[in-house]
């Protein structure tokens, strides 16, 4: 399948050092397909994710994605989405979608972005 000019939008915490570190990496793998991924900080923008349909608490703690069809996923899927536009982490998109990794790997997500935002003060449960 070409994505040649898909676009998708990413929805990421852009007061977090990490994500932004994260995003930076991205695009750095992603060369020419970075074109196809729009990145949207989403600090302060409750009433524009509450738009969108994106609770913003969820938007804080999961990586959200519009993809080019105009569907929302999140967490794991928002980052296979992304891994799968570039060839080098496309193994890996494959691997943290495997059954037996999932739970586990979501688990762990979900432990480091609350560490993350305890921190940093900014954990909103």
């Amino acid at each position: 399948m070409d994505n040649k000019g898909i676009q998708i939008t990413v929805y990421y915490d852009g007061a977090c050092p990490r994500c932004v570190k994260d995003r930076d990496n991205y695009l750095k793998l992603a060369g020419r397909n970075a074109q196809q991924v729009y990145w949207f900080d989403i600090t302060g923008q409750e009433s524009v994710l509450l738009t969108l349909g994106i609770d913003p608490i969820k938007a804080l703690t999961e990586l959200h994605v519009k993809t080019s069809d105009g569907r929302i996923v999140s967490e794991l899927d928002a980052y296979i989405e992304l891994m799968l536009r570039v060839p080098l982490l496309r193994p890996l998109a494959y691997l943290i979608g495997l059954p037996l990794l999932r739970p586990m790997l979501a688990r762990t997500y979900h432990y480091l972005v609350s560490q993350r935002l305890k921190r940093s003060g900014r954990w909103p449960h």
